[in-house]
């Protein structure tokens, strides 16, 4: 079996103490959003890091169903924690900079009220008794918790997950006091198949002949054996074909050798058991039930609209992070909140990594450097904010090419100071970066390179990571001033597509390409009967080239005519001399820049 094969986010969790846990006991009673009371609630809690005088640095982190409080290390003395490769000094969450509350969740069994907790109208624990709960009424504990301690305002509240749907809830119910938000791998609600593995792993829970109807602590043997299940049924949830493939296909008949009595015929089954085993020793069946119905029963939304809407009054700055191959929380849930948020001019930045690793690929370091770092700079560029300075890395000035400097400069020029810009293949937004400090009101970028997205987060931009070809649908028709195409327009399948969604989008629109039909190149075709390469704006070689179109100014104006688009300004360029063409541009410019509209009807001409 592969070395690894064993490795796995809960790798490092125990059933150990919480030797850092506080504890605080609320003793107003917790009315729930289904019905019931609860005349008390204990939450359990922990914190890394210094409270700022200002109580301006707090960052809440809500867990997944099966993580706890102790989300890092205290020191180099300390238990592992659920999240150790996150959080921590010099890390993604900063604990030098930032106040880290990572409370247990209502229902849980790591020291917050659950139902092994002692029920005081009978001195039991509550075991079945235990009310239906909601993230609604684990978020209204956390505010709770946070009115103890006298934090108003969170800087950030970041959760994978359940924790995600944690930090949704948080926004739909006290919007004003969240700066910030960080989703991984979460939904606005499960899909089905998403609810028939937990249904299944319930039923694995409540049919195990030793669950005795949930009151099961006063007996010799719990459900360890349907508890065991339903963690097996999660697991497999959890991982990507990719890595079950990677993790046991090469010696899928060599399974380890492990103290379990699940079948281990094949590799994967020793996994699964081990894995199992293991989680049986630290969790509780009826929080097990409990939390995870809790996850089903969550709903922002069905359709688009009621998204939109429930989530309508947020105040919040949202960083959204998906896994390409999550198949439990799959990427376009994770589009669907953040096209809500579009919808509602939020501001929002998407990276939808690509990863092998499933669901549980924002618990492992195998894409930390990008989910890690996204983070990481959305967490910088709201403590900037608040503090009313400029975030590391936002400045657009960087050197250039001469040839692009000039171009930007152009597009700048075109583009009014407090004008609302949308950019189609923004790249690291240095364009929007510029149009920033002058002044600009919205600033949107779009982008399909991961690492591009990353470098626009740093710039402190709102990017999504998006193909353009399959359209801007969540933007409301003239929701920008102006929407810009630099550089894109060659390497766009959709050309129909993309510019009249533009125009729809726009008011005003501009667009920019190199010129195949300039002279330089056109010899080299002509005389040397080779491929145009190493000038200006065609550096890659035919076979690895981005570029998918090759067209000319002519063309581009035979297009506008025959699509009847108004062209309400032509720039053509000579970046090699840094000049503006006029006679015969289309033989004497490498470069153009098109101001293009939809005719008002009835206006025309």
């Amino acid at each position: 079996m592969n070395r690894d094969a064993f490795a796995s986010s809960d790798s490092v969790r125990t059933n150990g103490p919480l030797r850092h846990a506080q504890y605080v006991t609320l003793d107003e009673p917790l009315e729930l959003e289904l019905g019931g009371v609860l005349p008390r609630v204990t939450v359990a809690y922990e914190t890394y890091g210094t409270l700022a005088d200002a109580r301006d640095n707090v960052v809440l982190i809500c867990h997944a169903i099966s993580g706890d409080s102790h989300v890092a290390r205290h020191d180099a003395n300390d238990e592992p924690g659920w999240w150790d490769i996150m959080v921590g000094p010099g890390k993604p969450v900063d604990t030098n900079r930032y106040y880290v509350i990572c409370p247990n969740i209502l229902g849980g069994c790591r020291g917050t009220t659950g139902p092994g907790s002692i029920n005081p109208e009978t001195g039991m624990p509550y075991g079945s008794d235990f009310p239906t709960i909601t993230i609604r009424d684990m978020v209204e504990v956390q505010r709770r918790l946070l009115d103890h301690l006298g934090i108003e305002r969170l800087l950030a509240v970041v959760g994978g997950s359940i924790g995600g749907h944690q930090a949704l809830s948080w926004n739909v119910h006290y919007p004003e006091r969240v700066q910030g938000t960080v989703l991984l791998a979460t939904s606005p609600r499960l899909n089905s198949q998403a609810l028939a593995f937990d249904v299944v792993g319930r039923n694995a829970i409540l049919r195990d002949p030793h669950f005795h109807g949930g009151q099961y602590y006063d007996k010799p043997e719990g459900p360890i054996v349907g508890l065991a299940l339903a963690r097996m049924i999660g697991h497999i949830t959890y991982l990507s074909r990719e890595a079950m493939t990677r993790k046991f296909e090469a010696d899928r008949l060599k399974p380890r050798e492990v103290a379990t009595e699940f079948e281990k015929t094949f590799s994967v089954g020793s996994y699964l058991g081990y894995q199992a085993m293991r989680f049986v020793e630290r969790f509780d069946a009826n929080s097990y039930v409990t939390l995870s119905l809790a996850m089903d029963l969550f709903d922002l939304g069905a359709t688009p609209e009621q998204l939109a809407a429930t989530l309508a009054r947020t105040r919040s700055r949202w960083l959204v992070l998906s896994f390409s191959s999550d198949w439990l929380f799959p990427p376009e849930q994770s589009r669907d909140i953040v096209d809500a948020l579009v919808a509602n001019a939020a501001p929002v930045s998407y990276c939808n990594v690509q990863s092998t690793c499933g669901h549980d690929a924002f618990l492992l370091p195998d894409d930390l450097e990008t989910y890690g770092e996204m983070t990481r700079a959305f967490l910088r560029n709201l403590e900037s904010a608040g503090k009313g300075e400029q975030p590391t890395g936002s400045s657009g000035a960087e050197a250039l090419p001469p040839e692009r400097r000039l171009v930007y400069d152009r597009i700048a020029e075109l583009i009014p100071p407090s004008a609302s810009v949308l950019d189609l293949g923004c790249g690291t937004g240095r364009l929007l970066a510029r149009l920033k400090q002058n002044g600009s009101r919205r600033l949107v970028g779009i982008e399909l390179d991961e690492e591009k997205v990353l470098g626009a987060v740093r710039r402190d931009l709102d990017v999504i990571h998006a193909d353009l070809n399959k359209g801007l649908g969540p933007f409301r028709d003239r929701e920008f001033d102006c929407v810009v195409l630099s550089q894109t327009l060659q390497a766009v399948e959709n050309v129909q597509g993309v510019i009249a969604d533009m125009l729809r989008v726009g008011r005003t629109c501009i667009v920019s390409f190199p010129n195949l039909a300039y002279h330089p190149l056109r010899r080299k075709l002509a005389e040397e009967g080779r491929a145009p390469r190493a000038y200006g704006w065609l550096r890659d070689r035919w076979y690895d080239t981005r570029d998918i179109r090759f067209f000319s100014i002519a063309d581009f104006e035979d297009f506008c005519r025959d699509k009847g688009v108004r062209i309400d300004r032509r720039i053509a360029l000579n970046t090699e001399r840094g000049v503006e063409v006029t006679d015969d541009p289309n033989l004497k410019a490498d470069l153009a820049i098109f101001v293009i509209s939809s005719p008002v009807p009835g206006r025309e001409g």
